[in-house]
């Protein structure tokens, strides 16, 4: 479950090449693209300009590079050349990188154009508990800390948290032990040991947290119709406290990669 340096060491090269993907999404006008077309262009950044693979293609025989959860989706939702992004909309982009042989794991949720203000809180909101659950991290600490701190701030801002889906360790493997909830008590849980690494990834829901899946059976939506967002780092427990290996630059947590 734990990884040595050298292993850490690729992990960390696998999600700094994830989090250019993203970098070159933050600069993309997102407006007028389809799902599709992200997909596609996603694909071709990470295979022919980072000589890397697409870890999600293929997986569970899903035919994509990445997830594209827009509005009530939740997650796993399939690019398409039907979904035209639009003004006002919310989408989450979850995506994987495997190089050398180690995989990495990373979402965000985008605002595209004009969005209104709620839909606005929801997206920070989740972006904040994702951060409190990664500030939780450090070694004796307990999985159930994590789960904690995103309940908590979710609840106190009025959102549902997702129980049917959960971070999960990685590595060689894109699924590993532990898995990691994103609800919980304080002081229970596995006890967070150096070299564990995992993903945080926090589904928060404007309504009530139930889900169902679509019929593609990979599409998971809100059960009420209510928005839904998603943010997620692949984080290594260090000696010191916890490195988050997916991190993009301009991010507010930059500084603890730095002082992991």
């Amino acid at each position: 479950m734990t990884k040595q340096p050298r292993e850490l060491a690729l992990l960390a090269e696998s999600g700094r090449l994830l989090a250019s993907v993203f970098e070159l999404l933050d600069r993309t006008p997102l407006a007028g693209l389809s799902t599709l077309d992200v997909n596609d262009m996603v694909e071709h950044f990470i295979v022919h300009d980072l000589q890397a693979r697409p870890a999600s293609k293929g997986q569970y025989g899903y035919g994509f590079v990445l997830n594209s959860s827009l509005n009530e989706v939740v997650c796993h939702g399939v690019p398409s050349k039907t979904d035209v992004l639009r003004d006002g909309d919310i989408v989450n982009f979850d995506i994987t990188l495997e190089k050398n042989g180690y995989i990495a794991d990373s979402s965000k949720t985008y605002l595209v154009g004009e969005v209104n203000p709620a839909a606005r809180k929801l997206v920070q909101t989740t972006y904040e508990a994702m951060w409190l659950g990664i500030r939780a991290v450090r070694p004796g600490a307990r999985l159930g800390d994590i789960g904690w701190a995103i309940e908590r701030h979710a609840k106190k801002n009025g959102y549902s948290v997702v129980h049917e889906y959960c971070g999960h360790g990685i590595g060689r493997q894109m699924h590993e032990e532990p898995q990691v909830v994103h609800f919980g008590r304080p002081g229970t849980g596995l006890t967070l040991r150096e070299g564990m690494v995992f993903t945080i990834e926090p589904m928060l829901n404007r309504g009530r947290r139930s889900v169902r899946t679509e019929a593609d059976g990979w599409t998971v939506v809100t059960r009420d119709g209510t928005l839904s967002a998603q943010f997620e780092h692949t984080v290594a427990v260090t000696a010191s406290g916890v490195s988050v290996l997916t991190l993009r630059a301009g991010e507010p947590g930059a500084a603890m990669r730095s002082a992991a």
